[in-house]
């Protein structure tokens, strides 16, 4: 049995902290807010995962020095654009060695660092590491077969996080690659935006087989660049990622855009999603990486354009169609004519 640290009382982390609990470990919740902890304390649920009874033995804390002390492990599930003011005040009571594994997906605007990175620099006595893929916190609520992949620096690392997660309905994948299951994660929920948009536009299954494909190759192209594996944004925490976040309702990425193409100001989506929409603020920081390693992201800047310049949707699409003729792959090559 291990001793878990959950930081962070939404979806995801409510849906993992059940599974560990399952797996047979001993599991403190954290969130900054007291309304919060009462609620989950007294109903046993969250409005989100309404098929979900948490555990009597699932514990729930506003203290973070009481859900940090004497953990195996650390899980940090808070929204990306609050991961760094967490981590700022985790760093008190982070001892040296401390196994803190991200679980949430995004980049940092204005410093383009990804979450580990920013882990590491505000928590540097401890062991960063990171779960992602495809795993739409409803479905793991509800034990539906899911799989995962941890990214570590070392080996012995990544196989850890697999013994504590794994389950019969939850597998879990090993990679050295963090830096590409990072960028994978965050830039699927832009590239989530344009699909939904597509979708809101009334377009079809056409659009969307599209913007998945042509979304992975501007995130790969993107992801390798900065030193991410090929094979990274071809498996779990890239395509896999990248198709369910496009095609679910569990996506609020997804449904959001769907507002979008509908007609709705960005604002006005992110208000009726009620959730953090993630791509929104990844958006930014996808642009500015594609400008910092000139690889072109052709769909990335035009939903940068829908979110943050008024252009319309309809006419982001009709630009992306009509760009210049090219070829599907610079790797491609004719053979030498005789």
């Amino acid at each position: 049995m291990a001793r878990i640290g959950v930081i962070g009382s939404g979806s995801w982390g409510i849906a993992l902290a059940a599974l560990l609990l399952g797996n047979g470990h001993e599991v403190t919740v954290w969130s900054a807010f007291q309304s919060e902890i009462d609620s989950l304390s007294s109903t046993r649920r969250l409005r989100t995962l309404p098929d979900l009874t948490l555990p009597e033995a699932m514990k729930f804390t506003p203290d973070l020095e009481q859900a940090m002390k004497d953990k195996d492990m650390l899980v940090t599930a808070v929204p990306s654009i609050y991961v760094r003011e967490t981590a700022v005040k985790m760093r008190p009571f982070c001892r040296d060695g401390q196994l803190v594994v991200n679980v949430a997906k995004g980049i940092e605007d204005g410093t383009l660092k990804t979450l580990t990175e920013i882990l590491k620099e505000e928590l540097p006595m401890a062991e960063a590491a990171v779960l992602s893929g495809p795993s739409h916190a409803e479905e793991v609520s509800r034990g539906l077969p899911t799989t995962c992949v941890a990214g570590a620096g070392k080996k012995e690392t990544a196989e850890y996080i697999q013994s504590i997660f794994m389950n019969p309905v939850f597998r879990v994948y090993a990679s050295p690659d963090v830096e590409g299951i990072e960028i994978g994660g965050a830039l699927k929920n832009v590239i989530a935006l344009a699909a939904g948009i597509a979708d809101g536009l009334g377009y079809g299954d056409n659009t969307k087989a599209a913007l998945i494909t042509r979304g992975i190759y501007e995130i790969a192209g993107l992801g390798m660049a900065m030193g991410g594996r090929f094979e990274t944004f071809f498996g779990l925490s890239g395509i896999g990622d990248l198709i369910v976040t496009c095609a679910s309702m569990h996506s609020r990425n997804r449904r959001a855009g769907i507002l979008i193409g509908m007609g709705y100001s960005m604002k006005e989506a992110m208000d009726e999603v009620q959730m953090v929409v993630e791509g929104v603020y990844s958006a930014r920081a996808g642009l500015a990486l594609s400008e910092k390693y000139q690889v072109p992201m052709p769909i990335i800047a035009e939903v940068n354009r829908v979110l943050f310049e008024g252009k319309s949707a309809k006419e982001a699409v009709a630009d992306l169609m009509l760009r210049d003729p090219t070829e599907e792959s610079k790797k491609n090559s004719w053979p030498q004519q005789a």
